[in-house]
């Protein structure tokens, strides 16, 4: 696929994390008190705006792929590996259930001059080079248990990538009309 104007590389990982932080800030994602009240199910915000965006990507690369403009084959899967992605949920979690922010909603409450996220924002980057101090002596478990060899839902299940789009949409669609028709309007104590 040729991108407009040629953007690659550095200029359009840029252009497209601005976009996304943009989107994530007009969602109100850049709040930690949002995103807390998601994890206490009192708020779907980050629900209806991240599984929206994942529709939509699918969706987009599904058409993309059907009028030519993209080859599936040639878009990096990685492999998952299990006892890294334990880890690195567990700690994510962990940080989000204490503060409210993941990596990206950090960045998005700093650039927005919340303090919260400003302060978790630093953590990331103390974190990010706590993680390279330690990586060589962890690098064992972090490639342990290999999952299936960059697989797509479409070829683990076996059925036509049609079909989950349609699962995922109709799944989205469901938990969207229950958390619509089941949620009082959130209490969020801190100002959006």
């Amino acid at each position: 696929m040729i991108l407009p104007l040629g953007w690659t590389g550095p200029l359009s990982g840029i252009v497209c994390g601005v976009l996304f932080g943009w989107v994530l800030q007009r969602g109100g994602l850049g709040n930690g008190c949002r995103l807390t009240a998601g994890l206490r199910f009192q708020d779907s915000t980050v629900f209806n705006v991240m599984a929206s965006a994942v529709l939509v990507a699918a969706v987009g690369m599904y058409v993309l792929e059907l009028v030519g403009w993209l080859q599936l084959a040639n878009v990096f899967v990685p492999t998952t590996y299990f006892w890294a992605t334990l880890l690195g949920g567990a700690l994510i979690g962990a940080g989000m259930g204490l503060g409210g922010y993941c990596p990206g909603t950090s960045v998005v409450g700093a650039a927005g001059g919340r303090i919260d996220g400003l302060v978790f924002f630093i953590g990331l980057i103390v974190g990010v080079i706590a993680f390279a101090g330690v990586y060589t002596p962890i690098t064992p478990l972090l490639s342990a248990a290999a999952g299936p060899q960059a697989q797509t839902l479409d070829s683990l299940l076996g059925i036509p990538a049609w079909l989950i789009l349609a699962i995922m949409a109709g799944a989205i669609g469901g938990v969207w009309w229950f958390t619509r028709r089941s949620q009082a309007k959130p209490s969020i104590t801190c100002a959006d």
